[in-house]
């Protein structure tokens, strides 16, 4: 089977199953989730005119006064009467504008003299300090479009449009297969020859600030039987992650396991470095994901395939990964017959690349904030080239 390119991959991961179902969700829980559908205004914004200030609702072409203060208008309130000719409206901030009023007078340059109001300032334009009806957004106007990302900001101008629960993508469940006879769980004791297991936690620490519910089956040993036994436990799940064992060697069990459950395979080995072993293809109604075991392998490939499958299965209309353009602070060599993923962070003379780059540095990951992508056979970058860099999550 050859290197497939990484984005042709993608492409075939999210063909591997559609988003899920949406399910309406309340607006409390809507963080971070897309839009499985158009968001449309069920109310104008602002529902009437409005005052932007304290002060006084006139007619323009009245000014400079003198008017008579006749009524009053606060935010909450009922719509105020009807202003006739010479007449002025005590008014606050939100407040709706009577009939007939059509600029605001602030406070600071009116004066008045108990119901005699006139201004201090250069003529008042009509419309000045006024937040027209429906000029931020009308009845039916779209507000957001499906697979839009629910920021802070979006669910307030949902909630704005009128509502109280919007149509989300379902949070998909992905299930984490720890495999290895070496490994521990998190700080068990560590005997010659063991090592703790780093790859689920990882995982978890990095799908949790996407909208999924994680669940990790643990570690399991480098058997055919039992990789076959967890497999077939975790096919509930929507998304199932393995690391480790996905290569060639006599104890990589989850190619030959995931046969032997009933998955089928849809492609293994990405033209990469690092995580060339990867292997992805369905069981049952689950995405399967096998990453390599090396840390820094897994945390590139989860970057890169996992975290984009979630945001994919879960509606997002941009699950990929953004990438941006950086100049260089140190060379880089040539590449050679992969694409290259190179762990760097971003410093004050430009983007520097980390001193390891072995696919188990996990010390030299931990302080990257960024990868490098180097596309393969590409000649050597020197100080000050543009190159394009995939930001992490800080």
């Amino acid at each position: 089977m050859s290197l497939l390119p990484v984005a042709e991959a993608q492409a075939r991961l999210f063909a591997l199953a559609p988003p899920l179902p949406a399910e309406e969700a309340p607006i409390a829980a809507c963080t971070g989730r897309w839009l499985a559908s158009d968001v449309l205004a069920l109310r104008n914004q602002p529902w009437a005119d409005l005052s932007a200030m304290d002060g006084y609702a006139v007619r323009a072409t009245e000014w400079p006064g003198p008017w008579r203060v006749t009524g009053e208008s606060a935010a909450g309130g009922s719509v105020p009467a009807p202003l006739p000719p010479g007449e002025a409206c005590r008014i606050f901030t939100g407040a709706p504008l009577p009939a007939g009023a059509d600029t605001i007078l602030i406070q600071e340059n009116a004066t008045r003299d108990g119901d005699r109001l006139t201004a201090s300032d250069d003529p008042l334009p009509v419309g000045r300090n006024v937040r027209l009806a429906a000029s931020d957004f009308a009845l039916n106007d779209r507000l957001l479009a499906a697979g839009t990302t629910l920021t802070p900001a979006r669910i307030a101008l949902a909630v704005l449009g009128g509502h109280g629960a919007l149509p989300v993508g379902r949070r998909p469940k992905v299930a984490l297969i720890s495999t290895g006879n070496e490994l521990v769980p998190p700080g068990a004791p560590t005997p010659a020859g063991s090592l703790p297991s780093s790859n689920a936690a990882m995982l978890a620490a990095m799908l949790a600030a996407l909208p999924c519910d994680v669940i990790d089956l643990g570690i399991v040993p480098d058997d055919l039987g039992a990789m076959t036994a967890a497999l077939q436990q975790a096919t509930s799940a929507d998304i199932i992650v393995s690391t480790g064992g996905a290569s060639v060697g006599d104890h990589d069990m989850v190619r030959p396991a995931f046969a032997q459950a009933g998955g089928a395979l849809d492609f293994w080995k990405i033209r990469m470095r690092p995580g060339k072993p990867l292997m992805a293809g369905t069981l049952g109604d689950a995405v399967f994901l096998g990453l390599p075991g090396n840390p820094v392998s897994a945390f590139v490939t989860a970057t890169l395939f996992l975290l984009p499958l979630v945001r994919h299965r879960a509606g997002s209309a941009a699950p990929l990964p953004r990438t941006t353009q950086a100049r260089l602070a140190a060379l880089l060599p040539a590449t050679a017959d992969r694409d290259d993923y190179l762990r760097a962070y971003r410093g004050e003379a430009g983007i520097v690349s980390v001193t390891s780059q072995d696919s188990a540095a996990t010390a030299a990951m931990a302080m990257a904030d960024c990868l490098i992508l180097r596309p393969a056979d590409s000649p050597s970058a020197a100080t000050g080239d543009t190159v394009t860099i995939l930001p992490l999550m800080d």
